[in-house]
């Protein structure tokens, strides 16, 4: 889908399909005023009448209005005018979409930038890009017969007056995170015979091979084993599939320039290991890899905007399986950093190729160093599906990462990492142990990852809430790349 921004009269402007809005109690946005008058009043008399009542996120579906070019215009509540929260105008914007995908037009056009709906201009185009992606996004490519790909082609974002020019850029940075969120959908949604760490690999050579800014490296069992990954190494025993570590550098901007570290967490498929998960919802470990799918996002994303940044990719990547040669629960290993770790669980095992990877992270000189994960069920129960969780070790980067997660719409909230949880992780026998019991397991799954961070600015996010739905919409989200391309956007500019 393409995007544009453009002054112009709602009535000359030649659309298939033209959206503007109506607040509640009928007041017409200034874009359907003016188009009411071309039109005769013939929109007045639909309000009139009681079909379109103003209400947030309806929608009203009007056809060759006289004196007005476009095909068809859609009318959309706009609820109560002046009290658009977020979750309001996403609402909004999501059925503007739905109604334009459900009319044959091939381009549309929205007024949305003078009537001050959402939080600001710029807010408003990235959700209305946001929305307008998924809106026709499919996750039907293994299916036989995939449905039939979207009509809509073409957005103009219109406005009566001339649009402040650094909304172009805008549109444009939101497109290509758009790009990004779809490439972490399309690895999340895949299956784990398909997407097998080999499989990731492969997707990060292609990355490299589309965009010449990236370089990307990856290391084999037999590289990881000479760098003493033992830790990462550990959970990988089970399967026949290879593990792989794969790094991805994108340079774009000064060579002095420390780079931003993100690391993704790419179990391609976890069952648990010896310590074997329910078979309920066991399908769903397909999702274990979402952290390395949104790194591969935002590598995609910042590559094709050519953000004067240097970032780079760390993806720890294997299946976790059961069988003969498995780790076994009380099993010690050495991981990278020379720390030795007893694994109590063999379940919580992203920590396990993580720490490895933060390690391996420090080789790169990092200004900050991210780690993504779908790591712990207890920020399910804590945060729900809604806001990631985040901890880190340096207040301004937690802070800018919550201001980004409230730009992009895709929220952060942090969570304390207090020395006093760290003696839940003592253990008998070795450095520390995998897990710390039920009380704050979120909080001790990232204190054990703090023990490999201490050189660097260093903040965890936990997705395991926020990077796939279940049920009916079950499917990945393909959050948090939008959080963290708003992060480097607003680094990058020096913010």
């Amino acid at each position: 889908m393409e995007f544009s921004i453009k002054q112009a009269s709602p009535a000359k402007l030649g659309s298939g399909c033209l959206a503007v809005g109506v607040f509640e109690g009928g007041k017409l946005s200034a874009a359907a005023q003016a188009l009411d008058r071309s039109a005769r009043h013939a929109i007045s008399d639909v309000i009139a009448r009681g079909d379109m009542t103003g209400k947030a996120a309806s929608t009203l579906l009007l056809q060759k209005l006289p004196g007005v070019t476009a095909t068809r215009v859609l009318l959309v509540g706009l609820g109560k005018s002046g009290g658009l929260n977020g979750k309001t105008t996403t609402d909004i914007l999501r059925a503007t979409f739905a109604a334009l995908n459900a009319t044959p037009a091939k381009n549309a056009a929205l007024f949305l930038l003078d009537d001050n709906i959402g939080k600001s201009a710029a807010w408003t185009l990235r959700q209305a890009v946001f929305a307008a992606a998924d809106s026709i996004y499919r996750a039907d490519s293994l299916k036989s017969k995939p449905a039939k790909a979207a009509t809509l082609k073409h957005v103009t974002f219109a406005a009566l007056q001339e649009a402040d020019a650094a909304l172009t850029q805008v549109v444009a940075a939101a497109a290509a995170t758009a790009h990004g969120v779809k490439l972490a959908k399309d690895l999340g949604n895949l299956p784990g015979n398909v997407c097998t760490p080999t499989y990731l690999a492969d997707q990060a050579h292609a990355l490299a091979k589309a965009q010449k800014s990236i370089k990307t490296t990856v290391l084999e069992e037999k590289d990881m084993k000479k760098l003493g990954m033992g830790s990462l190494l550990s959970v990988t025993r089970g399967s026949e599939q290879p593990a792989k570590l794969i790094t991805l550098e994108y340079h774009g901007g000064d060579k002095k320039q420390k780079p931003v570290v993100l690391v993704g967490k790419g179990i391609t498929f976890d069952s648990g290991g010896i310590s074997l998960k329910p078979g309920a919802e066991m399908d769903e470990m397909k999702y274990d890899m979402c952290g390395a799918a949104s790194v591969l996002g935002v590598m995609r994303a910042i590559a094709e905007m050519g953000l004067k940044l240097n970032v780079t990719g760390v993806i720890p990547s294997c299946e976790n399986l059961p069988g003969g040669t498995a780790t076994k629960p009380g099993d010690i290993v050495t991981s990278m950093s020379g720390q030795t770790i007893e694994i109590l669980n063999t379940d919580a095992e992203g920590r396990l190729i993580l720490c490895d990877a933060l390690t391996y992270a420090a080789r790169f000189k990092p200004d900050t160093v991210i780690d993504i994960a779908t790591l712990t069920g207890a920020c399910v129960i804590a945060l729900g599906h809604v806001v990631s969780g985040m901890l880190g070790n340096d207040d301004d980067l937690a802070g800018e990462l919550l201001a980004a997660g409230e730009e992009a719409h895709d929220r952060a909230w942090r969570l304390p990492l207090y020395d006093e949880y760290q003696t839940q992780l003592d253990s008998n026998f070795a450095d520390m142990q995998n897990i710390g019991g039920r009380a704050g397991g979120t909080i001790t799954a990232a204190c054990f990852l703090a023990r490999y961070t201490k050189d660097y600015r260093w903040a965890h996010l936990d997705i395991a809430g926020t990077a796939w739905k279940s049920g009916k919409d079950k499917g990945a989200t393909g959050r948090p790349v939008g959080l963290l391309v708003q992060y480097l956007i607003n680094k990058a500019n020096g913010a």
